[in-house]
């Protein structure tokens, strides 16, 4: 907490709630990452890792890029759907990634 953060907090007791909600709203939005510009290579080693995944059905741990922050998740993949732009990891609730939203995939 920086000395901002002090003065603001201090006078959160005579402020409205919706006054409160967008100083909540703005500190949160300080923690936003931002998401990384992969190159070429990169782009291609992902693409070619997928289709390895999906042809021997290993499972792959994925790293990706959701509500400005880095998630990551375990599983096989269920299904790629290229025109769509998206994938789904067989797991309880065939999670959905966007292909554009994935940073880097490692297999087992």
């Amino acid at each position: 907490m920086n000395e901002n953060d002090r003065g603001s907090i201090k006078w959160t007791a005579m402020m409205l709630p919706e006054h409160i909600q967008l100083l909540n709203d703005m500190w949160k939005q300080k923690e936003y990452k931002e998401k990384p510009v992969l190159d070429e290579q990169q782009l291609e080693d992902i693409n070619r890792k997928l289709h390895l995944a999906i042809h021997k059905n290993v499972t792959v741990e994925i790293t990706y890029y959701a509500g400005h922050d880095f998630k990551k998740i375990t599983g096989k993949l269920f299904n790629i759907e290229s025109r769509e732009g998206f994938l789904k990891i067989d797991n309880e609730d065939r999670t959905k990634i966007y292909l554009n939203d994935i940073l880097d995939i490692k297999m087992d």
